[in-house]
């Protein structure tokens, strides 16, 4: 979603980059990069750490027409056959 930004936003960004001695540039830019960091990673070589890291794990599973059942009785609330 995306709106104007207010008249104060604009004002508060000049005094917030003096307040740091920053031109408003650089504070500009620092406050993207710290926004970049914050995002999480979609590059491929993340991703592909993360299925790794997944593939790892070792948890109890159960076949598929098991697993639609207990999803069924918990929508259910139905009691195990």
């Amino acid at each position: 979603m995306t709106y104007p930004m207010a008249k104060t936003e604009w004002r508060e960004i000049p005094r917030v980059a003096r307040t740091n001695r920053m031109t408003v540039a650089d504070w500009v830019r620092q406050a993207l990069r710290a926004a970049r960091a914050r995002t999480p990673g979609t590059g491929a070589a993340r991703k592909l750490d993360v299925i790794r890291a997944a593939a790892r794990q070792e948890f109890p599973t159960a076949g598929i027409d098991q697993m639609l059942e207990e999803i069924e009785r918990g929508y259910l609330g139905a009691t195990p056959r």
